[in-house]
């Protein structure tokens, strides 16, 4: 009997010093109960809003936005899977002497095959085998970005492509070599102009693609 007594001695004192806590935090912070319940709605409400506004053809990829911030936004709202696939060796380059066998200063440093400069943002320049890729051929390279095919490369040929990189370091340390599967969201006509890549580069949608029919 007095161990029964003790014992509901101690249940009572947690619950009053419980009940003591909760009054001194809603005293100090001025929220009741009904305050914590409906923030905690409103911060689900806008959760599933900023969902739902991803989700839509609206969501743009803000300008400060790192290239690997951009590719997680639209591997998880784009639709990349109502487009074509096809499996592919990716290999890195850049545009120094270990990859195109030219130095700074050379005429046709940093250009592409398309005469296009090479360039790694959200959209980048990369080579393909233009009879499995034509040149101005649009893909997302999952990890990547979105890759416009504007150079070729005796090295390359078949379903092998090459992603282009600022640096031997940036090659080794955020790509290597992977077979992937790619996205083809636009097929090439097998030319490409600076004013097409540019307005690729300014096209900040992340669903900026109409997938076939």
């Amino acid at each position: 009997m007095h161990l029964t007594t003790t014992v509901l001695r101690r249940i009572l004192l947690a619950l009053l010093v419980s009940a003591a806590l909760y009054v001194t935090y809603n005293q100090l912070t001025g929220l009741t109960h009904n305050d914590w319940y409906e923030s905690n709605t409103l911060d689900t409400q806008i959760h599933e809003q900023v969902i739902q506004e991803a989700s839509s053809e609206g969501l743009l990829i803000k300008e400060n936005t790192s290239v690997r911030e951009a590719v997680a936004q639209i591997e998880e709202f784009a639709n990349l899977d109502a487009f074509p696939t096809r499996r592919v060796m990716a290999t890195g380059y850049t545009a120094g002497m270990e990859s195109t066998g030219k130095e700074p200063g050379h005429p046709a440093y940093g250009l592409t095959y398309s005469g296009v400069p090479v360039s790694r943002d959200v959209y980048s320049t990369i080579a393909a085998d233009p009879d499995v890729f034509p040149i101005g051929t649009v893909l997302f390279i999952p990890g990547y970005g979105y890759g416009v095919v504007a150079d070729t490369g005796s090295a390359i040929q078949g379903e092998i492509i090459d992603l282009y990189y600022d640096t031997v370091e940036d090659v080794f340390a955020e790509w290597g070599k992977k077979e992937v599967d790619v996205y083809i969201m636009q097929e090439g006509n097998g030319q490409l102009s600076e004013d097409e890549f540019r307005a690729f580069q300014e096209n900040r949608a992340v669903d900026g693609f109409t997938p076939p029919v």
